[in-house]
């Protein structure tokens, strides 16, 4: 039903008339140096591409690359911490493969569910469409922050802590009222993937910054230039199709939109009518939402920061 033509989260294979799988796969590198946390993130980052599809997930099998020096305690939090969120979300880990490699890597492919008319995409979203975001954006700022020795983990652990959080919620949430269109927002930064569907959509975006939530102290990172590696290339990349309306200071906020983010939220184009219903859902499930912008007609995939 779906494969990578619109660089959606998860390829979509129907099963029957009332069931279609959702296959998914993600791993990377350490972000923290604590392993059951880098564990449990890394988990909550590869399931969520099942909950940004509206779907469930059912099975997970580990992807484990360690240097044999490391030790079995050290791998064995880390699966452990990756085995309890999947747990969590009321799937199964089920196996998995093991390297040996100098740089440790973690991961999950994960096999989900979902009603093949109720598939979720990052296209469909149309003109009046509200954009709501349900996780705070900063996560690659203050993990660069942490890795510089500018923060502490226990400074650092409301990110952490939203990283490790399954964006089950949401997702919920989404199924109940909804929706239009929806992805998580992950290593292209919000700008980026804002960009991803609305040019899959057809349609434009205006953003309003100042209206997107952000982590403590991630702005003031933004401000000082402390910010992950990729970030240049992905505002090199987004400059094209970004205009800027807004009375932000534009270099430092283009910063924080186009920040890489790990285990981010949804990002979801719903209708007007139905956007205070949408954020009502998710947070009477303990989950946060924010609007955050709205999709309007214009050339496909450009974005406006107002």
């Amino acid at each position: 039903m779906l494969g990578f033509e619109t660089s959606d989260d998860a390829a979509v294979w129907r099963l029957s008339d009332d069931s279609a799988a959702l296959l998914t796969v993600d791993f990377f590198t350490p972000i923290v140096d604590d392993p059951y946390d880098f564990g449990r993130i890394t988990a909550a980052n590869a399931l969520s591409d099942i909950y940004a599809m509206g779907g469930r997930p059912l099975t997970a099998m580990n992807l484990l690359a360690f240097p044999c020096s490391m030790g079995a305690e050290i791998v064995g939090e880390v699966v452990r911490g990756g085995a309890e969120k999947v747990a969590e979300a009321g799937a199964v880990t089920v196996g998995g493969h093991t390297i040996d490699d100098k740089e440790p890597k973690f991961g999950l492919s994960v096999f989900g569910v979902v009603h093949p008319d109720k598939v979720v995409r990052n296209r469909g979203a149309q003109a009046g469409d509200v954009l709501v975001l349900t996780k705070p954006i900063g996560t690659g700022l203050v993990a660069t922050a942490l890795k510089r020795g500018l923060e502490t983990e226990e400074s650092a652990r409301e990110v952490i802590e939203s990283m490790a959080t399954l964006n089950r919620a949401a997702c919920e949430a989404m199924v109940e009222i909804g929706v239009h269109a929806g992805t998580d927002v992950t290593g292209f930064g919000l700008l980026g993937h804002v960009h991803e569907m609305a040019e899959a959509s057809g349609c434009a975006v205006e953003l309003d910054a100042g209206a997107v939530p952000l982590f403590e102290r991630a702005l003031d990172y933004a401000e000082q230039g402390v910010a992950p590696g990729r970030t240049a290339e992905i505002v090199a990349w987004a400059d094209p199709f970004t205009r800027w309306e807004s009375a932000l200071a534009r270099d430092v906020w283009m910063r924080v939109l186009c920040d890489p983010q790990t285990s981010g939220g949804l990002l979801i184009a719903v209708a007007e009518a139905r956007a205070d219903a949408l954020v009502a859902a998710v947070e009477a499930r303990g989950g946060s939402a924010a609007l955050i912008g709205r999709c309007v007609s214009g050339t496909a995939g450009e974005v406006t920061v107002r």
